[in-house]
């Protein structure tokens, strides 16, 4: 047992003398390592004004197994003689668990293995250790080398586990004798083969390691020439060569035995083998070669610059043969190319000399081979392979491999991000094709030097942003890149990159009109007696992106979709149905509008509405038929590509019904100009025709809405006013008099209803809903008689007139589809 002052481990109230741990106790680290048991001990003083006490106090700190078994290593090796006996044993680093009890370690294992197994010895000390102990024979020459793995497991719960890894090595004992490849063989010997030449190597091989296995060879007594022996046998290579001359008139073979050991300190029995060596006769000399280059090179190796003239020399090609008469008269020939070619510079010398320019971008290397050929008979040839490189010049300029490279960035990318790679190529060597990129000086339209936006790698040619792009701020860019090569002087080549911003849905609309306070609301004033179709206002809102990113659409959000309608195209808002009896002014209806861009991840915003009821007039420039909704506050879709090309066609094909009608009724007219009295009475303006969508000029507003002009509205809706009897009309504003329109739904029909007394010679508009309507026909009726018809418009207050009364009676409009109809939702 271990006692252990309890220092800062253990903190104690004074209050109350309540004991804690004062910090992480490690038991084998900080406090009993090692120990069986381990005992904190501390002195307790408690006192009053009376007396006092003295308390003992021992904490037994058990122990937990959380430490696992650890070799020394990971990694331990072992060196064993194959010869060692079976049942050796080799001891292992002990393994060490700080832990004690049944936490320390309780058994060792190893894994698969043929030839080893595992044992524990428990030591003096009281520790188990591990010994490897051997069970099978071992062969160096079969297998020498062994992996196992120990592992050191102790008893805990959960046990813990270390592991080593033993690499067991081989070693190698002298069991095995040299063995010749063959034991007999048989060579040739050319009569002219030189002294040092090479006859035969001889191989033995033996399978063992170190100076077991290093063979040295030795040639017994052989024959001699003058005293000297004719070979000689190298006793590590085995190589036989020759130590005097052979002559095949003298002596035409020889036979050779030649022994090998091993190096063993034991050595094994030797082996032998047999040669013999068969003389050859041959004609004695053959002409040699001899190339001096201009230039100091390499053996076989030769160089000129590919700037050389044609005729430049390029080496010197000398020949000699030891031989007499015509058997030592030689001849040279020159193969490889054309563009060398041999020219005598005296006596048996011969100079090589270019027969035009090089270049070698096509051809950087010539392979030439000299053949030089005695008279003899048979003649004796000798080649020699001579290489000629031709330096480089600098005669080249780095090429792009584009002129132009068109690259796309999306905005807000990360500065320092990769862009694309120019690579510009240069078919020189060295120094010469070395290139490196550089940016050309440039100014950005938006502002800026071009360095301040892009870097180029000079080595690898890599283009990399420094800044992040904004799309709305900048759409393109134009650089220009520079590639150099190293040579001197340099030479070098441009490129120009366009690099195009590609937008990306980063900007949420916005609302321009109405505007609403942070988080607030927005009111906007509504009559109480504002009828169905009346518009309430017109939400307009921006996005500062490009595209579908930019294009918006507007629904409601929040709000009463069975009294309000929205224009998905327009923002324009307006009622479904009149105001309920019971609204009262002040009331205040609360609606949300929200606008929505068609990015691939939408982004939206939305403005809160406030419509107080108000007792106000009605506003002539918004009390306007919008029927762009079905009755029960059911949403009509918006105008498609399709649709709307559909329209076009089938307007296309009214126009020529229109014309064919408009000729048909003018060859009927009476001679008086008068209509035709079996021609039917058409009806009113609505009739069978539904009303088009209205639209809002130009930027300058009044009120909530934009005040309207009359070529504003040129083919928005059914406002019309015949001038003249030729039937030339005009698209024109509702009228600025006081006037109470009311509206309501009837079946399938939406119908305005307005009071008044008019001129009804300028309010004939009349439409049978077949293409032959007052608005084309020549024979458009204008008398008193036509006004009375019913009428479904209004017609503007002109400056400095009287005022103009109407009479108006209800007129219903079919609630068809139309193909000029605004959407609203």
């Amino acid at each position: 047992m271990q006692e252990t002052n309890a220092g800062t481990a253990v903190e104690m109230r004074e209050i109350d003398g309540l004991l804690r741990v004062g910090q992480t106790i490690d038991r084998e680290l900080l406090l009993c390592a090692g120990s069986p048991r381990c005992v904190i001990t501390l002195d307790v003083i408690a006192f009053s004004k009376e007396k006092f006490h003295l308390i003992h106090v021992e904490i037994e700190v058990k122990d937990t197994n959380d430490h696992a078994p650890a070799f020394p290593r990971n990694e331990t090796r072992l060196e064993i003689l194959e010869s060692a006996p079976l049942y050796s044993r080799f001891p292992l680093d002990a393994a060490v668990d700080l832990d004690v009890g049944d936490n320390y370690i309780q058994s060792y294992n190893i894994s698969a293995s043929s030839h080893f197994v595992v044992e524990e010895r428990l030591g003096d000390d009281g520790f188990k250790y591990a010994e490897l102990v051997l069970v099978r024979e071992l062969d160096r020459e079969v297998e020498d080398h062994y992996t196992v793995q120990v592992t050191a497991a102790d008893g805990g719960t959960p046990p813990r586990s270390g592991s080593v890894t033993v690499h067991i090595q081989v070693l190698d004992f002298n069991d095995n004798s040299p063995t010749f490849e063959v034991s007999s063989l048989e060579v040739q010997l050319y009569e002219d083969a030189p002294v040092g030449h090479r006859v035969l190597r001889v191989r033995a091989f033996d399978p063992d390691q170190g100076a077991n296995g290093e063979v040295t060879y030795a040639l017994a007594d052989g024959p001699s020439f003058d005293g000297v022996p004719v070979f000689h046998l190298d006793p590590h290579t085995g190589d036989v060569t020759l130590r005097a001359p052979v002559d095949f008139e003298k002596r035409r073979s020889y036979e050779l035995t030649i022994s090998a050991t091993d190096a063993g300190s034991d050595p094994s029995p030797p082996s032998t083998c047999t040669v013999l060596v068969d003389v050859v006769d041959v004609n004695d000399n053959a002409p040699e070669l001899s190339v001096k280059p201009m230039t100091s090179g390499s053996d076989g190796v030769a160089y000129i610059t590919e700037a050389a003239a044609a005729e430049s020399f390029v080496a010197l090609v000398g020949t000699v043969d030891r031989d007499s008469g015509a058997n030592g008269r030689v001849r040279i020939s020159l193969h490889g190319h054309d563009h060398f070619r041999l020219q005598q510079a005296y006596g048996d010398a011969f100079m090589i000399v270019t027969t035009g320019t090089l270049d070698r971008e096509k051809i950087p290397e010539y392979n030439l081979t000299v053949v030089a050929e005695d008279l003899g008979s048979p003649p004796f040839r000798t080649s020699r392979q001579y290489t000629i490189r031709v330096t480089d010049e600098n005669d080249n300029a780095p090429l792009f491999s584009r002129a132009v490279y068109d690259i796309s960035v999306l905005e807000n990318n990360v500065p320092g991000s990769y862009v694309t790679t120019l690579v510009a190529r240069d078919p020189d060597a060295g120094k010469n094709a070395r290139v490196s990129y550089s940016l050309l000086d440039s100014e950005v339209p938006a502002g800026g030097h071009i360095s301040t936006y892009f870097s180029v790698d000079p080595l690898s040619g890599s283009l990399y942003t420094l800044r992040s792009f904004d799309y709305e701020t900048l759409r393109q860019v134009e650089l220009g890149v520079r590639a150099e090569d190293g040579g001197s002087p340099p030479r070098s080549g441009t490129s120009v990159v366009r690099i195009r911003v590609v937008d990306q849905n980063d900007n949420a609309p916005f609302f321009t009109f109405p505007v609403a306070p942070v988080n607030g609301t927005a009111d906007v004033p509504l009559p109480v007696h504002a009828p169905a179709g009346y518009l309430a206002l017109r939400a307009e809102a921006l996005d500062r992106d490009e595209g579908d990113n930019g294009r918006l659409v507007y629904r409601i959000v929040r709000g009463d979709l069975a009294l309000f309608a929205v224009n998905a195209d327009t923002g324009e808002v307006a009622l479904r149905r009149r105001l309920p009896e019971s609204a009262s002014v002040g009331d205040a209806l609360e609606l949300t509008i929200g606008a929505s861009d068609h990015g691939r991840t939408p982004r939206t915003a939305a403005v809160a509405l406030r419509l107080v009821v108000s007792d106000g007039e009605l506003s002539e420039e918004r009390a306007v038929v919008a029927a762009g909704t079905q009755p029960g506050g059911e949403e009509r879709p918006g105008l498609d590509g399709s649709l709307v090309a559909i329209v076009m066609l089938g307007g296309g094909c009214a126009l020529l019904l229109v014309a064919i009608v408009i000729v048909v009724v003018s060859c009927k007219l009476s001679p008086g100009g008068e209509r035709d009295p079996r021609r039917p009475k058409r009806d009113g303006l609505f009739d069978g025709r539904p009303p088009a969508p209205f639209s809002f000029g130009g930027p300058g507003e009044r009120g909530f809405f934009r005040e309207r002009t009359a070529s504003s509205l040129d083919d928005s809706g059914p406002y019309e006013e015949e001038r003249s009897r030729d039937s030339e009309t005009k698209m024109f504003l509702p009228s600025k008099h006081s006037f109470q329109p009311t509206a309501a739904w009837q079946g399938d029909k939406y119908c305005l209803q307005v009071s008044g007394v008019g001129h009804t010679d300028q309010l004939s508009v009349k439409d049978s809903g077949k293409g032959d309507s007052d608005f084309n026909d020549s024979d458009s009726d204008i008398s008193g008689d036509v006004g009375k018809k019913t009428l479904s418009t209004f017609h503007p207050l002109h400056t400095g007139s009287a005022d103009v009364a109407h009479t108006q009676t209800p007129a219903c409009q079919s609630d068809g589809s139309s193909s000029d109809r605004a959407s609203y939702t």
